[in-house]
């Protein structure tokens, strides 16, 4: 089961400030439409043609209703094909502007998560501890995605409603001012109303998205400990939790579409209301002035035709907002997220020369040791066995040599040069892993043998041999080019460790990492697999954790660590004889392995 703390809402809301404007936010992400300077300008040009159509349709009427009804001399083929020529040029504008802007938002989109991805590979170990999987899948894939169309769409509807809303007016203005300035007393409501709702979409908005990453988040949890879950009977407190997580994300729902409900029939009310003073206005000039039929028809159609923008202006509000959180959520991943620091050091194969200085490490704000004052060498070549009670901190001294973690205080060096002296990719190609957790991916066998490595078949066999799993792949359809399945479920327990194990061997690094790397082993298997590591083990700088005595009473030294700090090293019969911490787990079986976080 992941130990990840889901985020919470009050860092989900730090993502932006309510207080900035829509311009400033969307200039937030100019770096990742680098397209834009191309595809705007075409947006812009078809969105105005379109806008430029609308005041087009009721500036027709006019003559229709004075001259082509009432008997005067009239061209019968100007209204059709003045109709058939607008719709033309409206539909192709409207098609190239949303293409045009359709491009550019899915080029930002594969820019923005291949940016995220690839910080999300160079960032330090510890980033990965802080967010949760489903979190960063949330945002990577679906947020992204979804903010993107939203935003896209919206702002289409944006640009093409304003444009629409200027031209219309221009063209009331011209027809008649004095009306005109009746329907422009309400835009200041209109306005006051748009920035009220956006304001609380927002709002919304960003406690749904941490909402969803907190489902998710569940749903990640019972699936990785699906049989603890079943062990313990938990089924009905994690459907709880799941129908209560659910409850909440209904409600902010339900807020969310009330509030973009509620902005329309505001809206439209405010029209009505003008709608109704320009009637009573224009009978009134009607009276006086002789205002012609053709001419009030004409303004009352572009009056109406006003109603349906800035309705939509009004319901831009809640998508552009979704979007916004949605894609600034990977936005803000990415520049709170700085790669992990390295050097420059990058030479070609280390002797595996190891030494630690004085090194502590500490977890967390509680100022917890893992590590206190350390310090070991491991000449090249040697095996050294790392023993010790749970919690006494194994893992995090193997740990510190890939920068998995870094060292609080004193130094970590590789053939006199510090870890973080090193360029990363060249410190990595110095060290092969393999964990009690083993990790494979949906790919074929060969390929997870040569992860990271050009594939070489018969180096890839050599390294089934050698992990003794080359009789058992020879037996599958496609060999080793059949898939491993989901993180191999095809494969048993040993079988998968075998396989870690053959990857390590392909790697052929100076450096070799073992952390219970036969603990899910038979006997039988344990032993093939031991005959394999002897022989790869040779040349090699060897750091082994493990609780079988078998594995470690062979090393040339065995470290015993308790509580962050080295009690005793010598050999497995000069420990004994000594009487001292590592007999006494011998004797009452501390070496087996224990839970925990080392």
């Amino acid at each position: 089961m992941s130990s990840h703390t889901p985020p919470d809402t009050a860092s989900a809301s730090a993502l932006s400030s309510g207080t900035r404007g829509v311009l400033q936010r969307l200039w937030r992400l100019r770096g990742y439409f680098p397209g834009a300077a191309r595809a705007l300008p075409v947006v812009l040009l078809c969105t105005v043609l379109v806008a430029l159509t609308e005041p087009a349709m009721p500036a027709l009427m006019q003559p229709l209703l004075d001259q082509g009804f009432q008997g005067a001399s009239f061209n019968l083929w100007l209204v059709p094909a003045a109709l058939i020529g607008l719709f033309a040029v409206r539909g192709f504008a409207g098609f190239a502007g949303q293409y045009a802007l359709s491009w550019l938002a899915n080029e930002g989109l594969v820019r923005l998560r291949n940016t995220m991805f690839a910080r999300l590979q160079a960032a330090h170990p510890s980033v990965h501890a802080s967010h949760t999987a489903s979190s960063l899948a949330n945002t990577m894939v679906y947020e992204a995605q979804s903010g993107s169309s939203l935003l896209v769409y919206a702002l289409i509807s944006l640009v093409r409603d304003v444009l629409t809303v200027v031209a219309l007016l221009a063209y009331l203005l011209y027809i008649n001012w004095r009306l005109t300035l009746i329907v422009l007393l309400v835009f200041p409501a209109v306005a006051w109303v748009m920035k009220l709702f956006a304001r609380r979409l927002h709002h919304i908005s960003v406690q749904t998205q941490s909402e969803t990453d907190r489902l998710a988040y569940v749903i990640e949890e019972n699936v990785l400990a699906h049989r603890m879950v079943r062990l313990h009977g938990a089924q009905q407190s994690q459907q709880q939790r799941f129908a209560a997580l659910s409850a909440d994300l209904r409600r902010l729902s339900i807020k969310s579409a009330a509030a973009t409900a509620a902005a329309t029939p505001v809206t439209q009310l405010l029209a009505s209301v003008a709608l109704s003073a320009v009637i009573m206005a224009a009978l009134w000039q009607s009276s006086r002035s002789g205002v012609t039929v053709g001419g009030f028809a004409a303004f009352v159609t572009a009056m109406l035709m006003l109603v349906a923008p800035m309705r939509r202006l009004a319901d831009s509000a809640s998508p552009i907002a979704r979007g916004l959180v949605a894609i600034e959520r990977a936005v803000d991943f990415v520049e709170r997220t700085p790669p992990q620091s390295q050097g420059a050091h990058a030479p070609g194969r280390a002797r595996g020369d190891i030494v630690l200085e004085h090194v502590s490490v500490t977890y967390g704000a509680s100022g917890d040791k893992a590590l206190d004052d350390l310090s070991l060498q491991i000449a090249p070549g040697e095996t050294v066995a790392l023993v010790g009670a749970s919690g006494a901190g194994k893992t995090t001294l193997a740990n510190l040599l890939p920068r998995f973690v870094d060292a609080t205080e004193g130094r970590v060096l590789l053939d006199g040069v510090d870890v973080r002296e090193w360029r990363l990719d060249a410190l990595m190609c110095q060290i092969a892993y393999v964990s009690q957790d083993v990790v494979m991916f949906n790919d074929s066998i060969a390929a997870n043998v040569a992860l990271g490595l050009p594939l070489e078949r018969e180096r890839v066999m050599q390294a089934l041999r050698d992990a003794h799993l080359d009789d058992l792949v020879a037996q599958w359809p496609g060999g080793i080019d059949a898939s491993a399945g989901h993180n191999a479920s095809q494969l048993s327990g040993g079988q998968r460790q075998r396989l870690a194990i053959a990857r390590a061997l392909y790697k052929d690094a100076p450096v070799l990492i073992l952390d219970e790397a036969t603990s899910a082993l038979d006997t039988a298997s344990e032993r093939l697999v031991k005959e394999a590591l002897a022989r790869v083990m040779k040349g090699r700088t060897t750091l082994v954790i493990a609780h079988r005595l078998s594995t470690i009473e062979h090393a040339d030294r065995i470290v015993v660590m308790q509580s962050g700090r080295i009690a005793e090293t010598g050999t497995h019969a000069q420990l004994l004889a000594r009487g001292g911490v590592y007999a006494a787990l011998v004797q009452g079986g501390g070496v087996t392995q224990a839970g925990g976080k080392d």
